[in-house]
């Protein structure tokens, strides 16, 4: 090998090690967890509540990108038909790497088993997903 072949080839070892290949896929982009049921003041619950008793369903979301990112977070709560009783949603922006614990209020009407899930997209318009969705289970009673 001759020493200009070294050279080069040095170069690219030093180009790649430097610039690591590995991108986020869509998926990656967000980060949904610890998603739980608070009460008004932020006091974690547990996953057993009463009829008419307010609640928050909170999660935290990690921006996982060196840019900032436009969100929506969707919580739709199902009953035990997989029927969805409640649906709602609230938007922001997370600054590069920004972790935000966003929560959504639901007074349950009826006793039952109930389904939270957890989406985080781009927007309402465009729901590309920035992560894959999470679920809580909800007791009522």
């Amino acid at each position: 090998m001759s020493s200009r072949n070294f050279i080069i080839l040095l170069a690219i070892m030093l180009t790649v090690s430097f610039f690591p290949v590995s991108a986020l896929t869509e998926l990656e982009r967000v980060t949904i967890v610890d998603p739980k049921l608070v009460n008004a003041f932020g006091i974690s619950l547990g996953n057993n509540v009463n009829v008419d008793q307010q609640i928050q369903i909170s999660a935290d979301i990690i921006n996982n990108q060196e840019k900032s990112q436009t969100f929506i977070y969707l919580v739709q709560i199902k009953n035990e038909e997989n029927f969805v009783v409640s649906i709602g949603w609230i938007s922001g922006q997370l600054t590069p790497y920004q972790k935000f614990n966003p929560s959504l209020s639901w007074t349950p009407s009826q006793p039952g088993e109930f389904t939270a899930e957890i989406f985080v997209w781009e927007g309402l318009q465009n729901h590309n997903a920035l992560s894959k969705y999470t679920m809580l289970q909800i007791s009522v009673s």
